[in-house]
């Protein structure tokens, strides 16, 4: 295995980023069968994922480099589109965007057997790694390259412990050059035979290392001795640490990307702004810590400084941002209030969405909505300022804003309504659109811009349309979609008859269902450059969020949450969103609503080493598949902090017990389909392993 490290731990004798692009391009060129399928990139269903394709993507084009991109949904896709590649002759790199790190991939059941000619790179910020990818030697290990962040030179234990278990034999074994003599100095067939079906990975390598003339494994004067059964399994307890601590991540996929822009000299707005949405959808979606946002937003504060200068003698005001010019597509930094789409709703929809608010204040009940509404009236703004669009309020109100809430807020308990953040204008396109919005937007469209039926609200009846029924059926634009489903024959071209699960069905239903993620997936893309389809999601968006206040201020007052051995449990069978959430992305969304929600009302649970925090469990009906989609989520008890995901092991243990019928069809091990009839029984066996998280 090659795993690079960051520019600032490179040396001559470590290769990094720009090492490994510039690998690529020499492949490329070097190839006789040069064409757009000579280079692929495989893109998971995410904001980071999508904003670092994109940004190697405009990389490739600038070097002359034709390639391919692929959106891949899950892993049952992934082996569906690697069959097909496996027929691809021309093909020489294999780029995976956040997918891959925890596969076994140098295996037969992945890329093992593939053309000795493939180069595959893997840029993933799901954690923890497969050891195997990591640390495997040989020639496929050696074409496995990992784009590190550093954090595999913090893991000579696991090293250490992965290659005695795999190379070294077993403790009071007798496997040693006598197994493999006959009567005749050949191999026994018998024994051999016997002995591969052990599967051992120990037993594999001595017959790979069986000497080629005489058929016995070669003894060397300095072999060491055997370890002992303590020592092993402290190895074994260390490897299985590894995988059990549960799932988090790291150095955001479009970070990688942009530190190799700065690197070829190429950085410029564009880059840095993808890089900053990356990082913004991990934090907004709790997938890192406050202290690790901070350490990336220091450096991309840096570059904002770097790259968009302020004219002498103009100074830039955090609450009034404006551009400077029709032709000003500057980067600034700002403090983000945590109030949901504030730049494009009313100040009390804002508030009313957020759930930083909504865990402080309760507002699924009357009397948190009354707090709501006295927290406004002390800061002095009438009920009509804050019914009206933000843009729309008066501007002595909105420079106001924040001062008035340093002074009042803490007295109702938000005392953390702000972080920093960046704000990108766009000139006489629009207005400044903040990052996390753009988020927002983007993750909209990845989530229901296609595949389900959406109401948005129609502006200029109350600016919160519901009350008066003033809504439209969401289309999206017409011409985005056409140009997505464009795009994806154009770029997507493999693994069209289905998930790849294994069914060898036409069903026209299934395809269809396989079509809206794959046009999602365009439409965002389409989008990271394109204001109008950005800008139209924001109302997509705000849907998005009513339905969750909705859903969960439903489950909150009808007590749906049931109280589990080690873990909380809602299920939703019924109900006018049913089919809005079984998405897992939305499904997600209200996971993590809930725990902002109750947060400060519920204890923590008291997790096997030591920490707690709250570990929920959502199950959603698939009306159509019959089918429950389940997702858990470790909420953390402080704001800004995370807690690693300990459900994936989990929920494998529970199915295991209970053989329940089920899939997982998403990168997140987090997230499975199960069958309808056997979720009870799913939920039951979660609870006996739910011990050990």
């Amino acid at each position: 295995m090659v795993y690079l490290a960051p520019p600032q731990l490179a040396s001559a004798s470590r290769p990094s980023y720009g090492d490994a692009y510039t690998s690529i391009l020499a492949a490329h060129r070097r190839s006789p069968l040069t064409s757009a399928s000579s280079v692929i990139l495989l893109v998971a269903p995410d904001v980071d994922a999508l904003c670092a394709a994109k940004m190697l993507a405009d990389l490739l084009k600038q070097d002359d480099v034709m390639h391919r991109t692929i959106p891949v949904s899950g892993v049952a896709e992934l082996e569906a589109v690697k069959d097909e590649l496996a027929t691809y002759n021309e093909l020489h790199t294999l780029i995976l965007l956040n997918m891959g790190a925890i596969l076994d991939l140098p295996s037969p059941a992945w890329f093992g057997e593939f053309s000795p000619h493939l180069t595959l790179h893997v840029i993933d910020s799901t954690r923890p790694q497969n050891l195997a990818t990591l640390f495997g030697g040989g020639d496929i290990g050696d074409r496995i390259v990992l784009w590190d962040d550093g954090e595999v030179d913090t893991m000579d234990p696991q090293r250490k412990a992965w290659e005695a278990l795999e190379y070294e034999p077993e403790p009071d074994s007798e496997d040693d050059g006598s197994d493999f003599d006959s009567e005749d100095g050949t191999q026994d067939d018998a024994g051999l035979d016997e002995d591969s079906t052990t599967g051992t990975p120990q037993r594999k390598r001595k017959l790979q290392t069986l000497d080629q003339h005489t058929g016995k494994r070669p003894k060397l004067d300095n072999e060491p001795s055997r370890m002992s059964r303590e020592q092993r399994a402290s190895y074994q307890a260390l490897v299985e640490k590894h995988y059990a601590s549960g799932s988090w991540y790291s150095q955001s996929a479009s970070a990688t990307i942009y530190i190799l822009a700065t690197v070829l000299e190429r950085a410029d707005c564009d880059l840095l702004w993808l890089a900053i949405l990356g990082l913004t959808y991990q934090y907004t979606t709790s997938r890192i810590s406050r202290e690790f946002y901070e350490k990336y937003h220091a450096i991309y504060y840096d570059e904002v400084s770097r790259l968009n200068p302020l004219p002498a003698g103009v100074t830039s005001n955090i609450d009034t941002i404006t551009a400077l010019g029709p032709d000003d597509v500057s980067i600034r930094s700002t403090e983000e209030l945590r109030f949901t789409l504030l730049r494009h709703w009313t100040l009390y929809d804002a508030m009313f969405h957020s759930s930083y608010v909504a865990g402080k204040l309760g507002i699924w009940k009357e009397r948190g909505r009354k707090r709501l509404t006295g927290l406004l009236a002390k800061m002095g703004f009438s009920i009509p300022q804050t019914q009206q669009l933000y843009a729309h309020m008066d501007l002595d109100l909105k420079q106001q804003l924040r001062s008035k809430l340093d002074a009042i807020a803490p007295e109702y308990g938000l005392v953390e309504l702000t972080y920093s953040s960046f704000v990108r204008c766009l000139g006489y396109r629009a207005p400044p659109l903040s990052a996390a919005d753009a988020v927002e937007a983007l993750s909209a469209l990845l989530d229901v811009a296609g595949g389900i039926r959406m109401e948005v609200e129609v502006q200029g009846a109350r600016h919160g349309g519901e009350w008066f029924g003033s809504g439209r059926v969401w289309e999206g634009s017409k011409q985005t979609i056409d140009e997505a489903h464009e795009n994806r024959e154009r770029g997507e071209g493999v693994n069209k008859n289905g998930e790849g699960d294994g069914e060898n069905t036409d069903n026209t239903e299934e395809r269809t269902e396989v079509s809206w993620w794959v046009r999602n997936f365009w439409a965002a893309y389409d989008a990271l450059t394109d204001i109008v389809p950005l800008r139209d999601a924001l109302a997509l968006s705000m849907s998005l969020h009513q339905a969750i206040i909705r859903q969960g201020t439903s489950i909150i007052d009808k007590q749906d949450i049931r109280t589990m051995r080690s873990h909380r449990v809602v299920v939703l069978s019924q109900g006018p969103d049913l089919a809005l959430f079984a998405h897992p992305g939305v499904l997600s969304r209200l996971a993590l609503w809930l725990i902002d929600a109750l947060r400060d009302k519920l204890p923590g649970t008291k997790l096997a080493r030591g920490k707690k925090s709250l570990p929920f469990v959502l199950a959603c009906l698939n009306e159509r598949t019959e089918t429950y989609i389940v997702v858990g989520v470790m909420g953390s008890l402080e704001l800004g902090d995370v807690t690693k995901n300990e459900f994936g092991l989990a929920f494998i243990n529970a199915k295991e017990r209970c053989n329940a019928r089920s899939s997982h069809n998403s990168f997140n091990t987090s997230i499975l389909e199960i069958d309808q009839d056997d979720l009870k029984v799913f939920l039951e066996a979660l609870c006996e392993v739910g011990e050990g998280y």
